[in-house]
């Protein structure tokens, strides 16, 4: 009666369950157990377990044989398996020994659930939280947002471009933290911020005794961003002996640490960022045209501010938000007039400049509204539209052709910023003989 009601309740465990004998034979098998992996019980018993479960990690560290050898359960081990239709799948796994009645161990017992919906939730919920924190609705930023998962998953070497300030770090962060690679290290380095011999020693480490200060090995970022993301930021910045150096890794993994004799190997994806123009430097003769190529596999430009102004409401509302938050002060909004004035600045140091701009009227304001007084003098002086003209008045047309090039040739959003109807923005292009394919609708 026992052994029927035991019976009843291995069948009917949700986990996956199955027992193995001293030398990791298989010895029962339940409906779960063959429901997760294909295999029935027929097919699993007599065999070694790494025979059904086929997986690397079976030969190097199997959780039955670590239980067996020390005698200490496993709790929760992550591990992937292929079933027996060839699907991967994410497992959690528990381990313990197997007594009889006289407390001798006879083999072991492993517990496993599938636990690959829970990780496409934790995926998609990552992948929400991520890409949340890049602010755009302007529509070529849109399609960079919805490339990055693929971006990330493919694990190959980016070149992110775009100008100082724009968001360039937000993008490498992003790659990596939705990449597998999300639980390994994201080591982010400089290259235009130090000496060439300094810049060497920090990419590749050193030997004890490579040079005066060379006092204990120091292992380089490549060696730190093992498994993980090494973000090269300001490649362009490179000296042309380093380039040569990188090449050798993005081609092969190989480096030496400076003072050493040995080679050594690095699994580090590598993202690179700049805001120079690679192409001009390569024609020029400074930068390497292979190491372009090697870290060009995908490229993502990222468009200035200036060429997006409909972001400006939105990052405005994101940067006032997190400002509260810091400086703790009850400012809730910002006027009209001084989401006029940053919409018509140029804002040559991008969004970085931007979320400055909010600081500084934090600073300023002590009401609850951000007015134009509180804005930075520069924008005052560069959003505002120049009237050189001898009766105070630019000419209409010119402040037409101006609102549509800022606005990219959205007549709406251009009527809007002269504080016109879209028809009568119609009809004045019209009579002005401007050119109507450059307004769209």
């Amino acid at each position: 009666m026992e052994n029927s009601i035991s019976r009843i309740i291995f069948e009917n465990i949700a986990d996956g369950v199955f027992t193995v004998n001293k030398d990791c034979i298989i010895t029962s098998f339940n409906q779960a157990a063959e429901e997760i992996t294909g295999f029935s019980r027929e097919e699993a018993k007599g065999r070694h377990c790494f025979d059904i479960f086929r997986t690397e990690v079976c030969h190097k560290q199997c959780a039955l044989k670590d239980t067996l050898k020390s005698r200490e359960p496993i709790e929760n081990a992550r591990v992937t398996i292929i079933t027996k239709q060839g699907c991967e799948i994410p497992i959690n796994v528990s381990t313990t020994l197997l007594r009889d009645e006289d407390d001798t161990v006879i083999g072991a017992v492993e517990f496993f659930q599938d636990v690959s919906e829970l990780e496409q939730l934790h995926k998609r919920l990552n992948t929400e939280n991520v890409l949340g924190n890049i602010i755009s609705v302007n529509r070529e930023m849109q399609e960079i947002i919805n490339l990055l998962p693929d971006i990330a998953q493919a694990e190959c070497n980016v070149l992110i471009e775009g100008p100082s300030g724009s968001g360039k770090e937000l993008i490498a962060q992003a790659v990596h933290s939705l990449s597998p690679r999300r639980y390994g290290p994201y080591i982010r380095i400089n290259c235009g911020a130090l000496p060439a011999a300094l810049l060497e020693s920090e990419l590749f480490g050193y030997e004890k005794g490579a040079f005066t200060d060379a006092k204990k090995n120091k292992p380089g970022m490549f060696c730190l961003a093992n498994g993980g993301t090494l973000l090269l930021d300001e490649i362009g910045e490179l000296e042309p002996q380093l380039q040569a150096k990188l090449l050798r890794v993005l081609n092969n993994g190989e480096y030496q640490p400076l003072g050493s004799t040995r080679t050594m190997q690095t699994d580090a994806r590598i993202v690179a960022a700049t805001n120079a123009d690679l192409l001009g430097q390569i024609e020029k003769g400074s930068f390497r045209q292979d190491l372009y190529y090697r870290i060009n596999v995908v490229d993502i430009r990222i468009p200035p501010l200036r060429d997006r102004p409909e972001d400006i409401p939105t990052l405005v509302d994101h940067f006032l938000m997190k400002t509260r938050k810091k400086i703790r002060k009850p400012i809730t909004r910002i006027s009209s007039e001084a989401l006029g004035l940053l919409q018509r600045y140029p804002f040559p140091g991008n969004v970085r400049e931007l979320e400055n701009a909010i600081q500084h009227a934090f600073v300023m304001c002590h009401g609850e509204v951000i007015e134009t007084r509180h804005l930075p003098d520069h924008i005052h002086s560069r959003g505002k539209p120049v009237q050189p003209y001898r009766n105070g008045k630019r000419p209409e047309k010119e402040m037409i052709e101006d609102a549509l090039r800022r606005n990219n040739g959205n007549r709406t959003r251009a009527a809007r910023e002269l504080g016109m109807h879209r028809s009568t923005l119609w009809r004045k292009m019209i009579g002005y003989q401007m050119d109507s394919e450059g307004g769209l609708e």
